[in-house]
């Protein structure tokens, strides 16, 4: 086994050498043609996509330059190597990576994702961006992210928990996990179930910490998860969209009425995001036109119904033969005429080889990373409203922390207040009841003084801190006359310099 601990100064001059990863697609997007490569060469790789839009915001935040060189940097990254035995008795190298991108809060955020083209470099894109994400949703948290390298379809359920639980142990071994410390949550290729498997094994070198299940977060229910964090993303998805479409300003630019009934929507990516984007936005009138899958899309201009969609690809694994149009190339799907568009699948899949195609109104980033810097810039140009992915699918990092703090409590949400607001409700009803004239039904009743169960909670402490965040890019925007995402950045980088400023410099080299 062979590992490597990076300092701020070797991950910085990794950076500078690192070869940049290619145009990263659906696997099953068409090749295009030699100009589009041209296009795709000429833009930024993703870690630099991610630091030219920080450096744009940089320039407008007011915050001194030692301040931003603190911000931008990574604060540590862990490589680790470790064989696994396969089912023919062989050795395979597994390759595994962690990074810390900033300790202004403690503990660092971020997921951990299985993807054969995981690499370094993704993970330091990454962690930047979980550090600003929670920084504009106001969740007390670092960024962080983490990856291995592997194609977690090719392995059984035994290779895979013994993956985990190894890459898991070295984290352990350098102090890279804990409540406190570092806490990881799911990603690309992982669930809840590697979750499990993750706060099992930090609990076998860990025996005597209280709050071993705070080391990570998206657990199952049974694990000490919390309700309301699986669809927590695709539910920020949506209050983000239906916020933005409420803006007068965002009205006047889009045309649109901001009514989420009969608004046009296609979602790129059928995934845990995608699909419960698509179901909260089509229980509030919206019509899903469009979605796009690996190996082809789903479009019907009357809107398709999620849960029908989902049970036929859950049982027949594609979208042919479903029943509505089937476009066999599934980018083409994004450029369709619609209100809304929700790229929720990889990053950079809007480039400057097909922005001009899109005809969107409204794109709210649900993926990290889906528009390349020059993309952005043409679709804002165009008069198109962004919505940046570190504020739009901010809702992951918000229930996670909320789980973290059911852990860090030991007690479920509700369970100590739910009868006496009840208890209150049915005094409250009864003198109204009184003076009324009129009792209610039971049914009638029952709905009047219920009292919040644990998943409501989540629901509203999400919307609230979606509300805010988005009144808060809204407001930078306007008063610096910029775009969303640029505000927001701003907005992030404000917050954590009043962090860093106040801590002193002693211990850094911002003296």
């Amino acid at each position: 086994m062979a590992f490597s601990l990076l300092s701020r100064t070797s991950a910085n001059s990794l950076r500078k050498v690192a070869t940049p990863i290619g145009f990263r697609s659906l696997p099953v997007l068409r090749q295009y043609s030699s100009a589009n490569t041209a296009c795709e060469e000429s833009e930024p790789n993703f870690l630099q996509c991610v630091e030219q839009f920080f450096d744009k915001a940089a320039g407008v935040s007011g915050v001194s330059s030692n301040t931003l060189a603190a911000i931008k940097r990574v604060d540590a990254i862990l490589s680790v190597s470790f064989p696994v035995e396969t089912d023919e008795g062989k050795e395979e190298i597994i390759r595994g990576y962690r990074a810390q991108h900033s300790h202004h809060r403690l503990p660092v955020k971020g997921g951990i994702r299985y993807a054969d083209d995981v690499d370094m470099q993704e993970v330091e894109a990454l962690a930047s961006l979980m550090t600003y994400k929670c920084a504009v949703v106001d969740v007390p948290f670092g960024g962080a992210k983490g990856g291995v390298a592997i194609d977690p379809k090719k392995y059984t359920p035994a290779q895979l928990e013994r993956i985990t639980r190894r890459f898991t142990m070295e984290l352990c071994q350098k102090n890279f996990i804990g409540p406190g410390i570092d806490v990881p949550a799911p990603d690309v290729g992982t669930g809840p179930r590697e979750m499990s498997w993750i706060m099992d094994t930090y609990r076998q070198f860990n025996p005597s910490d209280v709050n071993s299940m705070g080391c990570v977060t998206g657990k199952p229910i049974s694990q000490g998860g919390v309700r309301g964090r699986n669809e927590a993303t695709g539910l920020g998805v949506y209050y983000g969209v239906r916020e933005f479409m409420k803006f007068p300003e965002v009205q006047k630019k889009t045309g649109l009425s901001g009514k989420m009934e009969g608004t046009r929507v296609i979602i790129q990516g059928f995934g845990n995001v995608g699909y419960w984007a698509a179901k909260f936005f089509e229980a509030d009138g919206a019509k899903i036109v469009g979605i796009a899958e690996r190996d082809c899309a789903a479009y019907d201009e009357n809107g398709l119904n999620i849960d029908k969609l989902l049970e036929y690809k859950q049982k027949n694994g594609t979208f042919r033969d479903y029943g509505c149009q089937i476009i066999e190339d599934p980018i083409k799907v994004m450029e369709m005429d619609c209100d809304v568009l929700i790229p929720a699948a990889l990053e950079r899949q809007i480039g400057l080889k097909n922005v001009k195609n899109i005809k969107a109104k409204i794109i709210g980033e649900a993926a990290n990373g889906p528009i390349t810097p020059g993309a952005h810039e043409a679709l804002v140009e165009s008069g198109k409203v962004v919505i940046p992915d570190l504020l739009l699918n901010a809702g992951g990092v918000c229930v996670s922390y909320f789980e973290w703090l059911k852990n860090l409590s030991h007690i479920r949400f509700g369970r100590m207040n739910k009868k006496w607001d009840e208890l209150g409700k049915s005094q409250i009803l009864k003198l109204v009841e009184e003076n009324a004239g009129r009792k209610l039904t039971e049914s009638e009743r029952r709905n009047v003084i219920h009292g919040a169960e644990e998943h409501e909670l989540v629901y509203s402490g999400l919307e609230d801190t979606m509300i805010n965040a988005c009144e808060e890019t809204r407001a930078t925007a306007n008063e610096l006359k910029t775009c969303y995402r640029t505000a927001a950045i701003t907005n992030a980088i404000r917050k954590i310099a009043t962090v860093q400023e106040g801590s002193g410099s002693l211990f850094t080299n911002r003296g």
